[in-house]
């Protein structure tokens, strides 16, 4: 019973570690986010400049600096709370690839953005906040592990309305390109790392049943005696 009560309190030390882990991430993107924006304020400056300008060289570098760039508190406090919490689920249920999932996402959605939108200037987290729900959601379903599916269930509980920021003219000034190609990008990454990070479960009783239907194959398959 001892043993018992000791290897439960080593697994819960275990995963409020890898909790506590996967927080730091997204903890420092974060900070960063407000920390651009407290600067702007303070010294009265305007960062905007540094955003994605789609087809210019002088929009090159918002595809590093642009998710740090924020239009006001609003912009930036709704992007804030789902970046951090989308971005604690990606390096806690993906932890082998979530570091690599992260970069792609957040180079690749920056760039196609640079390459197809509109002429204007592009900035905020939301196509990375995109592209982490996307992933998150289509990763869960195509791996067809339980607990995964489930995270994508809550994905859709908690941001489904966000498919409506992928449409143009919903909502005003905003950049719909960034959040339907950061869709798009984390769909791409969702199929691209597939057989890589968490998968479903193989039981032994699973690993026999398949043992014994390939023994029955071969029997079946058997030449007869001349």
């Amino acid at each position: 019973m001892s043993d018992t009560i000791s290897d439960i309190k080593k697994e819960g030390a275990f995963y409020r570690k890898k909790l506590l882990l996967s927080m730091i991430i997204p903890g420092i993107f974060v900070f960063l986010m407000w920390l651009v924006k407290i600067i702007e304020v303070l010294f009265e400056i305007d960062l905007s400049r540094f955003g994605i300008y789609p087809l210019t060289a002088q929009g090159l570098p918002g595809i590093l600096f642009s998710p740090f760039i924020h239009a006001d508190f609003t912009h930036l406090f709704n992007n804030s709370i789902p970046m951090f919490f989308l971005s604690i689920a990606l390096f806690y249920f993906y932890s082998e690839v979530a570091f690599k999932v992260f970069i792609w996402t957040y180079f690749l959605t920056g760039f196609l953005v640079w390459i197809a939108g509109r002429d204007a200037w592009h900035i905020g987290a939301s196509g990375l906040v995109y592209g982490l729900a996307s992933f998150l959601f289509f990763s869960g379903i195509i791996r067809r592990y339980f607990r995964l599916i489930a995270l994508s269930l809550l994905i859709v509980f908690l941001y489904g309305s966000m498919v409506w920021g992928l449409f143009p003219g919903v909502y005003k000034n905003v950049s719909w390109e960034s959040h339907m190609l950061g869709f798009f990008s984390g769909v791409v990454l969702s199929v691209w790392y597939r057989n890589q990070g968490p998968q479903k479960p193989v039981y032994e009783w699973m690993e026999e049943e398949e043992t014994e239907n390939n023994e029955e194959e071969r029997i079946e398959r058997k030449p007869e005696s001349p």
